[in-house]
């Protein structure tokens, strides 16, 4: 604790979030693994299961519209949340939350490359959802390689927030 603190007081605040944001990003890109992010994530998710299941009973595709209601609800908080905080001028925020719509990517991606082997433990009764749809679109064979190519799409998301929040704050000190 005390090299944080050191840091703190000779580097500032600013920059020791940078810092994290980096460990954190490098970690996020080649070790990632479900953490207390993602717990975030879940909850969002079961929140979209439940704020949309009267609107599934009343559509065709109903159960369609089930499965996809987590999963979006999902993606969608943090990159809103993302948007706000850029159009309030808090561009380093903004790109911290860019950060998170990435891991949110990054947690979707290991739920899809689990869909086939139904790896990964599930609330309650629940299927995966990912299982559900990969499977409808004909593709449960491949259910690993899209969830690689969304894990690398989304660690170059991960990496350019990173980025934009290192340069935001090296524009900042100019």
């Amino acid at each position: 604790m005390k090299i944080l603190s050191y840091l703190w007081k000779t580097i500032g605040p600013r920059r020791v979030g940078l810092v994290v944001m980096c460990v954190y990003t490098a970690w996020l890109v080649f070790f990632y693994r479900y953490h207390w992010v993602d717990g975030i994530n879940l909850l969002i998710h079961e929140a979209g299961r439940v704020v949309f299941s009267p609107l599934a009973r009343l559509s065709a595709g109903g159960e369609t519209v089930a499965v996809l209601a987590g999963p979006l609800l999902q993606l969608a908080v943090p990159l809103y949340i993302t948007f706000r905080l850029w159009r309030r001028g808090e561009a380093i925020p903004a790109a911290v939350g860019a950060l998170w719509s990435a891991e949110s990517v990054m947690y979707a991606a290991e739920s899809m490359a689990a869909a086939n082997g139904l790896a990964l433990p599930l609330i309650g009764d629940h299927s995966n959802n990912w299982r559900l749809l990969i499977d409808r679109a004909g593709a449960l064979e491949s259910a690993e390689q899209i969830g690689l190519a969304l894990h690398l799409l989304a660690s170059a998301a991960a990496v350019a927030a990173t980025w934009w929040a290192i340069r935001l704050e090296a524009e900042r000190v100019a």
